[in-house]
């Protein structure tokens, strides 16, 4: 993909990066940094709920909201408590390859199926269910929605660093993105 930068050496962060605790994320989970002892979180991290995903990351370093597709325009009130009590100053936005959230109405049928199998719904309130909040989740392209997410929240959060980030399933390593 052409708006992956890797991530390999403290060198290929970008400089506005450096000194930052989205420095400390990357060099924690791709480069094998010590980790340092917290005794409150310095990162608030947006990220997919998806179970495949796991960070290299210290205790008490982060906040971690985990949405359908890092999306969180429904989650807001809990970043701004981060960011007002718990003292967040930079927020990772962490999408990731082969999303869920994606091209959501092709999995209708499935989803409501299994919500008629696996929760005991009836057909017509789990069509409705499905219906009313697609719209909500949708997130199109992976890298484009984290993009745009980013620049949202950054006009909401002016003095916060918000940064777009990605990761590859395949490689488990974390990526920034050319905007």
């Amino acid at each position: 993909m052409e708006h992956l930068i890797p991530v390999t050496s403290r060198d290929s962060i970008l400089e506005e990066y450096r000194g930052t605790p989205i420095e400390s994320l990357l060099g924690y989970h791709n480069l094998e940094y010590s980790f340092d002892k917290y005794k409150h979180a310095e990162l608030l991290i947006g990220m997919c709920m998806d179970y495949r995903k796991h960070l290299n990351i210290p205790d008490n370093f982060a906040y971690i909201l985990r949405t359908g597709g890092g999306n969180l325009r429904y989650s807001e009130f809990k970043l701004s408590y981060a960011i007002a009590i718990g003292g967040v100053k930079a927020i990772a936005l962490i999408g990731h390859d082969n999303c869920g959230m994606v091209n959501l109405m092709s999995k209708k049928e499935k989803f409501v199926q299994g919500l008629v199998e696996n929760a005991g719904w009836d057909l017509e309130r789990a069509e409705e269910h499905f219906t009313h909040f697609v719209p909500m989740f949708e997130i199109g392209n992976e890298v484009d929605f984290v993009i745009s997410e980013a620049k949202r929240l950054r006009l909401r959060y002016p003095k916060i660093l918000v940064v777009p980030m990605f990761y590859g399933m395949a490689d488990k390593q974390l990526y920034l993105l050319k905007e």
